[in-house]
């Protein structure tokens, strides 16, 4: 079990939705132990991994709400379970927007408090949503073996939420 609903299997089920080929450069937004960094390498892309707190050499210290990574570098940007927790949302996606290449693709999923929707919060930043997933329910289960593992972190906030996945793609 890794940090995040659905582990290697998902970020690779993303990877592949987004149809980015093997050699596009990818940002992972919010990389933390760098493990989808690594795996992406694995599979031939050339990636990059930010994180407020490192878990690894494998990410790079950084702010992805304010990189200072330069305008439309990346071809692909990833981020799961994080554009919630960087407290401004918006502000995440309209730096995925700044950093994406045009035609880059976005792949998120992350936790939304209950009247939130990702793919809306991404259209109004500019993307065109090409998938739009919930998978509540696979949260609900990763979340309830961390609690069972003693691993579980908790939600700084109460009520009820769900869990999105979005691909988006970025036109000018």
């Amino acid at each position: 079990m890794n940090g995040h609903p659905g582990g290697s299997q998902h970020s690779l089920k993303m990877l592949k939705l987004s149809g980015l080929l093997p050699g596009s450069c990818i940002l992972d937004m919010g990389a933390g132990t760098g493990e989808t960094c690594v795996l992406f390498r694995e599979q031939g892309y050339l990636v990059r991994g930010i994180d407020l707190e490192p878990r690894s050499e494998e990410v790079e210290q950084g702010d992805f709400l304010k990189s200072g990574l330069a305008k439309g570098i990346f071809d692909g940007i990833i981020s799961q379970c994080a554009f919630f927790v960087s407290g401004d949302v918006q502000k995440a996606f309209r730096e995925a927007y700044r950093m994406l290449k045009s035609g880059g693709k976005l792949m998120l999923s992350d936790v939304c408090p209950q009247g939130q929707n990702l793919c809306l919060q991404a259209e109004q930043a500019g993307f065109q949503v090409l998938l739009c997933e919930d998978m509540t329910r696979q949260w609900k289960e990763y979340y309830i073996e961390a609690i069972w593992r003693g691993t579980a972190e908790c939600i700084p906030c109460q009520g009820k939420y769900s869990y999105q996945m979005v691909i988006c793609l970025k036109q000018e």
